[in-house]
C-alpha cells in the first residue's frame, strides 16, 4: 500500500476534527444519507477533503479520493462515519474505492449503526491490509450527525425546538405583537440553525398570525429551502405539509433534522410527548409583563419531574441577546 507516514494521535484528533467540520457543510441536505466528512492527508498535507452532498451522493469519502486523485496512494483517509459497504444501484461502495485507491490506513470516527455496514466496512478495509483506527473524535462525529443516528436508532428525526422570548419568557405582547423580540445577531444566528435543517415546523396559529416564510435569508444560504410543515389537523396552504402530530411530524420521511419554530401550542405539543432532544433558548433583555407565554401545559405531573432532564452545551452573546443551548437528558 505504500510507506506510512506515523501520526501521532494529537494529529489524529486534529484532522479528525476537520473532517467533522467539514461534515456540516451537508447538514440539512443529505437525508436519508447521514452528512460526513473526510479528509486525506499526506505527509502531513491535505490533499482530499469531501462531505456528502446533497441528496446523499456523493458521498464524502467518494469526493476526496477523486480529489487526491493518485496521490492518495499511500496516505491517511479520515472520515467521520465508517465507509459504506453495501452496494448500490447510485455508485461503487466507499469501501471498495478506498482499497482501490491504495489507501494505507483510515481513520474512523463512528461505526456506522446502518445494518448494511454496520463493521463490515471496518472488516473489509482491514483484510485489504490497510491500517484501521475508529472512535476518534466520537462524540463530536456522534453531535455532528445527530438526526441520522436519531433515525437509526428511534426512527425518528433528532428534534431542536428553537425560543425566542423576554427575560420573562414571553413571546409576544398580548395584542400579538412579537416582531421583533431579539435583535439582528440572534436572528442571523436562527438563520443558520434554519439551514441545517431538513424541515422547519409552526402551528397554525403563528402561520395565520405572521404567514412565515421559512426560507434562509443570509448571504450564500439562499439555495438552502427547508421543508416547511404545520402541526394542523386541518389540511395545509399551498407550499406546506400538513402533520397532525408531533410523533407523526418526526417520523416523516426525508426529514432527519427537524426544527420547531413558531407557536406556544407547537412547543408545548412537542415538549408534552418528549420529542424534544435540542433546545435553543434566545432571550433578549427586555421584559414585556402581560403577554403571551412562550409554553403552555407540558404534561408535568410535578415540579420533580422539570428536574434533571435538560444539560446546558452551549452559552453565548449575540449582540445584546443571550444564546444557550440545551440537550435532552435520556438513558
Amino acid at each position: 500500500m505504500g510507506h506510512l507516514t506515523p501520526i501521532s494521535k494529537d494529529d489524529d484528533a486534529r484532522w479528525m476534527g476537520a473532517a467533522i467540520s467539514l461534515s456540516q457543510r451537508g447538514r440539512g441536505r443529505t437525508a436519508p444519507n447521514p452528512c460526513v466528512g473526510a479528509m486525506v492527508v499526506r505527509d502531513g498535507s491535505v490533499i482530499g477533503r469531501g462531505w456528502t452532498r446533497p441528496h446523499g451522493r456523493p458521498h464524502a469519502e467518494a469526493v476526496a479520493l477523486e480529489q487526491a486523485g493518485d496521490a492518495a496512494r499511500g496516505a491517511t483517509l479520515y472520515t467521520s462515519l465508517e465507509p459504506c459497504a453495501h452496494v448500490s444501484p447510485r455508485g461503487p461502495t466507499c469501501t471498495a474505492s478506498i482499497i482501490e485507491a491504495g489507501i494505507a490506513r483510515v481513520v474512523i470516527g463512528l461505526r456506522d449503526p446502518d445494518p448494511r455496514t454496520d463493521g463490515q466496512g471496518i472488516a473489509m478495509l482491514e483484510a485489504a491490509g490497510i491500517a484501521v483506527s475508529t472512535g476518534i473524535g466520537a462524540n463530536e462525529a456522534r453531535r455532528a450527525m445527530q438526526g441520522f443516528l436519531s433515525r437509526q436508532h428511534l426512527g425518528r428525526a433528532h428534534v431542536t425546538l428553537k425560543l425566542a422570548t423576554s427575560l420573562d419568557g414571553r413571546i409576544a405582547r398580548s395584542d400579538g405583537e412579537s416582531r421583533w423580540i431579539t435583535g439582528e445577531a440572534a436572528r442571523a444566528h436562527g438563520h443558520v440553525e434554519r439551514a441545517r435543517h431538513d424541515a422547519i415546523l409552526v402551528g397554525r396559529g403563528t402561520l395565520d398570525a405572521d404567514t412565515p416564510r421559512l426560507n434562509v435569508r443570509l448571504q450564500g444560504f439562499e439555495d438552502r429551502a427547508p421543508m416547511r410543515l404545520l402541526l394542523t389537523r386541518g389540511t395545509a396552504t399551498a407550499g406546506w405539509t400538513a402533520v397532525a402530530s408531533p410523533e407523526v411530524a418526526a417520523a416523516h420521511p426525508g426529514v432527519d433534522h427537524l426544527m420547531v419554530e413558531g407557536g406556544a401550542g407547537a412547543a408545548s405539543a412537542f415538549l408534552n410527548a418528549d420529542l424534544v432532544d435540542r433546545l435553543l433558548l434566545y432571550r433578549a433583555p427586555i421584559l414585556i409583563g402581560e403577554g403571551r407565554a412562550a409554553l403552555g401545559d407540558i404534561g408535568l405531573a410535578s415540579l420533580a419531574d422539570a428536574h434533571g432532564r435538560w444539560r446546558r452545551v452551549d452559552t453565548r452573546m449575540l449582540g445584546s441577546d443571550t444564546l444557550e443551548v440545551y440537550e435532552r437528558v435520556r438513558d
